[in-house]
C-alpha cells in the first residue's frame, strides 16, 4: 500500500505545501493555544519553549508535516504534544478508535510521553492511553475499549492489539514518531510501515529523531509531504552543558575505580555492556555499601518499573543498566553518566550520555578505558566530534575524585527493599513529569509509569 498522493485533508486549516515555514517564536503567548494549555504550561512551571520547541509549533499547529531532529533532552514531548492535543481538541474518539497516535521505542519512554502530555490533556478534556509490551494486554484492550483520544504505543504490543481486531487506527489524524532512528535499530521499521499505512492516509506526521540515516529517511520519504524540517540541538554535536572524559585505568584497578565512583554522594546510571554484568556489579557494591540496582532487558516489567522508582526516590544511588536505558529514561538532576564499558557506536555513546545535561542542565560523561581499548575509544570519540579531557587514574586519585565525586565505600553491606509496584500500564497516566518540557522551574520528581521493551514492546 502506498501513501496517498492527493492533497491532504488535514484536521485543521493546513498551510499550503510548498509555502515557507512559519517563522520561530520566543513565547508559548504567541503561538494559538487554547487558553487552557496556556494556564497548564504556567502551572507546570513552563515559562518559555526550549528552541526546539519555538522552531516547530508554528508549522505543526498550522497542520504542518514536520521532520525534526534534536538531541535527548532537547523537549520534544512538548514539541509535538502541545501541537497534536490542539489539533485533537474537542473531538470525540469511538471505541477502539484513538485520534492521535504516538509511537515510542520502549516502555520507558511511553510512560514519560504519557506522563508529560497528561496534565495538558486532562485540561482540554482528552483521554490518553499506553499500550506497551510486558504488561496486562486485557487491561490496554479495556482502555481502547472505553475510548481514547491519543494512543501512545509502541510498535510490537500496538501491532498486537491490531492483530486482536482490540485497535484500529483510520481515525488517527496526527501521528508521530518520536525517537525513529532507535525505533528502525531496534528491528522495527517493518512494524512500524505497517502501523503508518493504517492511520488516515490525509493526516499530519511527525518524526523526531536524534539521527536521520538511511532507514529513518525511508520513512521521511514515503510518510512525511513537503516536511517543514528543524534541526535543533543534533546529537553530533559536542552539548556545550555536558563534560566528556575519558579516563584511562588498567584491568587490575577498574573494579575498585568503578565501585569508588558508585560510591560518591547523588545517583549515577553506570552503563556496562551485558545483562551479566548489569546483574553481577550491584552485587559486588551492595555487599560494598552502595545502595545500587540494575536495569536491563532481562528483568521484568515489574522489576523495571521498581527499580525505576528506588533511582528516582534514591533509594538506589547508582543504577546499573545495558543500553536498554539510554533512551527514553528521564531523571531529574542526574549529574553524572558512567561508561564502565565503553559503548562500540559513537550513536550509542551519545544516547547515554543524553541521560545527563538534559533541558539545559550540566553534566558529566566519563567513560573508563582499559589500555586494550584506548585505539576503539579514540575512533569513536573522532566519529562523535568530541574531544574529551583524558586522565590516566587509579582508586583515591585526586582527578578520579575531582571529576566523579569518587569516594571510599563504607564496606557495610546495604540491602534495598523494594517499593511497592506503580499502577499498571493501560490506566490514565497521572502527573506532569518534565520530559521535553521547556524551561521550568525544579520540582519533585514523579513516579515512574509503565513503561517499553523491544522488539515486541
Amino acid at each position: 500500500m502506498t501513501r496517498a498522493t492527493a492533497p491532504r485533508q488535514s484536521a485543521a486549516p493546513s498551510t499550503s505545501p510548498r509555502t515557507p515555514p512559519p517563522a520561530p517564536v520566543s513565547s508559548f503567548d504567541e503561538l494559538p493555544l487554547a487558553p487552557a494549555l496556556l494556564t497548564a504550561l504556567r502551572a507546570q512551571g513552563v515559562t518559555e519553549p526550549f528552541p526546539i520547541q519555538a522552531a516547530t509549533l508554528p508549522a505543526t499547529l498550522a497542520g504542518r508535516d514536520v521532520l525534526g531532529r534534536g538531541r535527548t533532552g532537547s523537549g520534544k514531548t512538548l514539541a509535538f504534544g502541545l501541537a497534536m492535543l490542539s489539533r485533537t481538541a474537542g473531538r470525540r474518539a469511538e471505541s477502539k478508535r484513538p485520534l492521535a497516535l504516538v509511537l515510542v521505542p520502549t516502555r520507558e519512554l511511553a510512560g514519560q510521553v504519557a506522563e508529560a502530555l497528561t496534565p495538558y490533556a486532562k485540561e482540554l478534556g482528552l483521554r490518553i492511553a499506553t499500550v506497551v509490551g510486558g504488561t496486562s494486554i486485557n487491561r490496554q484492550v479495556d482502555a481502547l475499549r472505553r475510548g481514547t483520544e491519543v494512543l501512545v504505543a509502541t510498535p510490537g504490543r500496538l501491532a498486537d492489539l491490531l492483530d486482536r481486531r482490540a485497535c484500529a487506527l483510520d481515525k488517527v489524524t496526527v501521528t508521530v514518531l518520536d525517537e525513529a532512528d532507535q525505533m528502525t535499530d531496534m528491528g522495527f521499521l517493518p512494524q512500524v510501515t505497517r502501523l503508518m499505512e493504517k492511520v488516515d492516509p490525509n493526516g499530519q506526521r511527525m518524526l523526531f529523531s536524534a539521527t536521520l540515516d538511511r532507514n529513518v529517511d525511508k520513512l521521511v520519504r514515503r510518510f512525511l509531504t513537503d516536511p517543514v524540517t528543524h534541526s535543533v540541538d543534533p546529537s553530533a554535536a559536542t552539548v556545550t552543558t555536558m563534560d566528556h572524559h575519558v579516563l584511562y585505568v588498567d584491568d587490575t584497578d577498574k573494579r575498585a575505580t568503578t565501585t569508588e565512583i558508585a560510591a560518591r554522594e547523588g545517583r549515577v546510571i553506570m552503563f556496562v555492556d551485558t545483562k551479566r554484568g548489569a546483574d553481577r556489579l550491584p552485587k559486588h557494591l551492595l555487599a560494598q555499601g552502595v545502595r545500587a540496582a540494575a536495569l536491563h532487558g532481562g528483568k521484568s516489567q515489574p522489576q523495571r518499573t521498581r527499580t525505576l522508582e528506588q533511582f528516582r526516590t534514591g533509594q538506589a544511588s547508582a543504577l546499573i543498566a545495558t543500553n536498554v536505558a539510554a533512551r527514553g529514561i528521564h531523571i531529574d538532576g542526574l549529574d553524572l553518566v558512567v561508561n564502565v564499558d565503553p559503548p562500540t557506536e559513537a550513536k550509542d555513546y551519545l544516547h547515554r550520555g543524553g541521560r545527563t545535561a538534559r533541558a539545559g542542565e550540566s553534566g558529566t560523561v566519563v567513560t573508563l578505558v582499559t589500555p586494550g581499548q584506548r585505539r576503539d575509544m579514540t575512533r569513536l570519540m573522532r566519529q562523535a566530534k568530541i574531544t574529551p579531557d583524558t586522565a590516566k587514574v587509579r582508586p583515591g586519585d585526586a582527578d578520579l575524585i575531582r571529576i566523579t565525586g569518587a569516594r571510599t565505600p563504607t564496606g557495610e553491606p546495604v540491602v534495598i527493599t523494594a517499593p511497592a509496584a506503580a499502577p499498571s500500564a493501560g490506566s490514565r497516566p497521572g502527573g506532569g513529569g518534565s520530559a521535553g518540557g521547556g524551561r521550568r522551574r525544579p520540582r519533585r520528581s514523579r513516579p515512574a509509569r509503565r513503561p517499553t521493551r523491544a522488539p515486541r514492546a
